[in-house]
């Protein structure tokens, strides 16, 4: 059976271009006894993946030139050679970190999948019920301590780990500021999600004045997500025993070199604030108990959610492409 696939055709310097991506016709083994052949529905695409691309040692290993990209996925069984599984039953892989190689078909050990729960729309595994729901909640819970009350920025809000983390503030009492790219998504923000109020940094030349124009009383937990100006803006409005949640830092990732700027830590010396970067990874253990609270939020309509959807196959790089200039709200998925 013959499959195009998608490979990493060189490193990036800067920012990653379609030459980064090249595509390719393989063939695939013949189906063996307890293996089932599964065609990918949809991927995921995340700003992650980006660090991937580099030759460096990170918490988990590039991907390498000549070899499929990869990102979460939810497949469809298309053949089956285990009693447990059915053509067009909808799988994920059981791993911790379920990413599946961007290819239009793809053979697994039975052993390695799992059923999702088809009541459930199933892209939102990829989103508001898989890494970004769960980095959402994880980060703000367990290192924002939110408390009714506080004063809760996020920057790159409108994104699909944004979005979550916002309306988890709302649920545990928070003032919530986001802050994000364009009329369009602040509007959305407010109007949709809850959020008390929303910044606009495109064509904003000061960040810093107005945070402190939406929070006359100071933050008291920061959600990052860009880093860079932004985050100076922000830190700059930090009270006592703040905490600032470390989870990504898009607007550096294609730096070609080291980007300077103010120093927080004077700052977080005076004002005793703590300042802690985290990894989704570093909670595989709790994912069930994230997965539960996350499914009872949805049900109960407390969290909603949002998707920019392509399709194609052959849109994954330009759907990967696209996160770094802001095209999408909430989770950028590729329907195959």
């Amino acid at each position: 059976m013959k499959v195009q696939q998608i490979l990493l055709a060189a490193r990036p310097k800067g920012l990653p271009t379609s030459a980064t991506f090249k595509t390719v016709t393989v063939d695939l083994p013949e189906l063996q006894q307890n293996e089932v052949l599964i065609k990918p529905v949809y991927y995921s695409v995340d700003p992650y993946m980006r660090g991937r691309m580099n030759d460096a040692k990170s918490y988990i290993p590039p991907f390498e030139v000549g070899k499929p990209i990869e990102s979460g996925g939810i497949a469809t069984v298309a053949e089956s050679r285990d009693s447990n599984f059915q053509p067009g039953d909808l799988v994920m892989l059981t791993a911790a970190r379920p990413l599946l190689p961007w290819s239009t078909a793809l053979i697994y050990p039975a052993s390695s999948l799992k059923k999702i729960d088809e009541n459930i729309p199933p892209s939102y595994y990829l989103g508001i019920l898989g890494m970004p729901g769960l980095a959402a909640y994880f980060g703000l819970l367990d290192i924002g301590k939110p408390k009714s009350g506080e004063t809760l920025v996020i920057s790159g809000a409108a994104g699909a780990v944004g979005i979550v983390a916002g309306q988890i503030g709302k649920i545990y009492g928070c003032r919530v500021v986001g802050i994000a790219g364009g009329a369009e998504k602040v509007k959305m923000l407010t109007d949709k999600f809850n959020f008390d109020a929303a910044i606009d940094y495109k064509g904003n030349q000061d960040i810093k004045a107005s945070v402190a124009a939406i929070c006359p009383n100071g933050v008291d937990i920061y959600f990052d997500n860009v880093g860079g100006e932004i985050s100076d803006g922000v830190m700059a409005h930090l009270n006592n025993f703040a905490r600032v949640i470390l989870c990504g830092q898009i607007s550096l990732y294609n730096s070609t070199e080291i980007p300077m700027g103010p120093r927080p830590q004077p700052i977080m010396i005076t004002r005793s604030v703590l300042m802690q970067g985290f990894v989704i990874g570093n909670y595989a253990s709790r994912f069930a108990e994230g997965f539960k609270a996350l499914v009872e939020w949805v049900k109960a309509g407390k969290l909603k959610y949002t998707e920019t959807t392509m399709e194609g196959f052959d849109k994954l790089p330009e759907a990967f492409l696209g996160l770094f200039a802001g095209k999408n709200s909430g989770k950028l998925i590729v329907k195959v």
